[in-house]
């Protein structure tokens, strides 16, 4: 499954969204936008909606978070519910769920070998803690990492951590997937990403983030 077909080059690309996430669609796409809009969620992580991708599916509504600590900010993320009711062979389904998180590491965090099998056993792991079904899972996993000199020699070195990821959620009764569960899921992510503890009992199989680079003023 390609990136564009999942949306994952597309995700970032909300500047040319135009407010169609307030935009009626049909009866699925509107009980999956109203159980996203109703989800309650910790409060560490503040949701808003943002307008949506218009090139990547009829209908779609989108969603950013930030993780914060105080007047903190500790990583953030966005969240794309995509809807053809035609349905899609790379989905196989009709619903898809797109998303891109992004947090930063200490250096030496950064290049562990490991680090990206971690990450995407984080974001696996959220949506089974709560037993959601899913399929076609697709992703990548990036580490950047800035180095400065000249005039900018005093900063530090900067590592950054960014999730890219695509999924088929099960669609449940009239064809609607359970939204607001995923959308929690995603926010257990985001959390995880940022080092927060888990807001409930934890799996012990979910590796926490060993060292996170200091949090950025809001």
């Amino acid at each position: 499954m390609s990136d564009s077909a999942d949306g994952l080059d597309d995700v970032k690309d909300t500047e040319e969204g135009d407010g169609r996430s307030s935009t009626p669609g049909p009866p699925a796409f509107v009980a999956a936008v109203d159980a996203l809009r109703s989800c309650r969620l910790r409060p560490q992580v503040e949701v808003e909606s943002t307008p949506a991708p218009q090139r990547l599916a009829p209908y779609a509504y989108a969603l950013e978070a930030v993780v914060v600590d105080g007047d903190q900010e500790l990583a953030d993320g966005r969240l794309v519910l995509l809807h053809d009711p035609a349905g899609h062979d790379a989905w196989r389904g009709t619903f898809r769920l797109v998303t891109l998180v992004r947090a930063e590491l200490e250096p030496e965090m950064a290049a562990d070998p490991l680090l990206p099998e971690v990450c995407w056993s984080w974001l696996t792991g959220a949506l089974q803690a709560r037993g959601l079904g899913y399929g076609e899972p697709s992703g990548t996993i990036t580490r950047a990492s800035s180095h400065y000199f000249g005039g900018l020699s005093e900063r530090p070195a900067a590592s950054q951590i960014e999730i890219r990821a695509s999924w088929t959620p099960r669609e449940g009764l009239g064809g609607v997937p359970d939204t607001g569960s995923h959308l929690a899921s995603w926010c257990d992510l985001l959390a995880q990403v940022a080092g927060l503890p888990p807001a409930g009992p934890g799996d012990a199989s979910v590796v926490t983030l060993p060292q996170r680079r200091g949090p950025q003023s809001r």
